[in-house]
């Protein structure tokens, strides 16, 4: 194995580590030169450091649980996946040089990656250009809304249809479609908040009058952040998104309130200390309710079964934002014959987690312990997507 210190970062191998494992000749000549990046923002090949070249018979804990076509290939990487979910193998074809993806514990059906090394590497380097409006998405610095959205996933597609003659791997696909999702608003400059979401975002997304917009007459004298309030009279949320339904009947209660009214027969559950300054907005399902912290506009759930209450979004923006995201992840599915929930849900997960961190970290930070949308993205049997 070549050096992987500061100053030779790549990961090498010897020709004879390759030996008779790698007979293609433009990966040997990569393995045996520039090497591979130990990661990436989606990748790592720090397995290859970790093991050495390893057969997936090797890998798989017994050559009987693979099929005899799939023994020989070689495990030289992970994709890197939200903490908590199993990740996925990267296959290496030693003849042909293409690279394939498997879970260990289930290598029968492997799914086509990237037609080589090098592509894999420029697929790679692109979508990181992308992450960072650098490259050949510089142009689009600044630049935010539905028209940016879909310029980046157009390029980004364009870029992956060149490696692949058009045949984009699901992953991918993911990646194009998904991933540029992060640029339908910027920073909230001018809100106060941590995102400035056009009104007309919502409108477009879930139809002229179906977004709910509030008057200072329904807000409780306990919602003193003014941002909040500010985008709740302006730009509003979603009357009804997918399992999240708006509070539009009456004023905006308290957690207190709301269960005072609700359920006046039924004893009241152990509230937060602060629940006077908690206003319910909504619900989830599962008898989540959806409430702001009037003091700061940090946005929570209250599961009533388990009165427990958990960190959801920064802000209302970023709730909105994230209600946005689901709906139209499964609007563009749709329009694919929901090719990426049906042949790569594991794959759509991750990119849709990653979005949703990109501009609103709250289910990666250490003090929450448990999130709604990241435990409801990864529920496949559940089918968000």
């Amino acid at each position: 194995m070549g050096t992987t210190d500061a100053e030779f970062p790549a990961i090498t191998l010897t020709e004879a580590e390759l030996g008779r494992h790698i007979t293609h000749a433009p990966t040997r000549g990569l393995l045996t030169g520039a090497g591979l990046p130990a990661e990436t923002d989606l990748l790592t090949f720090s397995p290859l450091r970790t093991y050495g070249l390893r057969t997936l018979a090797d890998a798989a804990d017994g050559p009987f649980r693979v099929a005899e076509e799939l023994r020989g290939r070689l495990v030289i990487g992970e994709l890197l996946t939200p903490a908590g979910r199993e990740r996925e193998s990267i296959l290496l074809d030693g003849t042909t040089g293409e690279l394939t993806t498997a879970y260990l514990f289930d290598p029968s059906d492997p799914r086509p990656f990237a037609p080589s090394l090098h592509t894999l590497l420029r697929f790679a380097a692109v979508t990181e250009e992308l992450a960072g409006l650098r490259g050949r998405f510089a142009s689009l610095a600044g630049r935010y809304g539905p028209e940016t959205v879909t310029e980046a996933s157009r390029r980004l597609l364009t870029l992956f249809e060149e490696g692949t003659d058009g045949a984009v791997p699901p992953y991918w696909k993911a990646a194009a479609l998904i991933r540029p999702l992060s640029l339908i608003a910027g920073p909230g400059t001018v809100s106060g908040l941590t995102l400035d979401v056009p009104a007309r975002v919502l409108e477009q997304e879930f139809g002229h009058g179906r977004v709910a917009r509030f008057e200072e007459v329904d807000f409780p004298a306990t919602l003193t952040h003014e941002p909040t309030r500010r985008f709740l009279r302006g730009t509003g949320l979603p009357e009804e998104a997918v399992f999240f339904r708006a509070d539009t009947d009456v004023p905006l209660p308290t957690l207190r309130e709301y269960f005072a009214q609700e359920h006046p027969d039924r004893p009241a559950p152990d509230l937060p200390a602060h629940c006077d300054h908690l206003i319910r907005l909504g619900y989830l399902l599962e008898e989540n309710s959806l409430v702001v912290d009037g003091r700061t506009g940090r946005v929570l759930t209250y599961s009533e079964p388990d009165a427990t209450l958990h960190s959801l979004n920064t802000d209302v923006s970023t709730l909105a934002f994230t209600l946005w995201l689901i709906h139209h992840e499964r609007t563009i599915d749709a329009h694919l014959g929901h090719e990426l929930a049906t042949h790569a849900y594991d794959h759509l997960v991750a990119a849709m987690i990653h979005t949703l961190n990109a501009l609103d970290p709250t289910g990666t930070l250490p003090a929450t312990s448990w999130h709604y949308w990241t435990e409801l993205f990864q529920d496949e049997a559940g089918g968000v997507f």
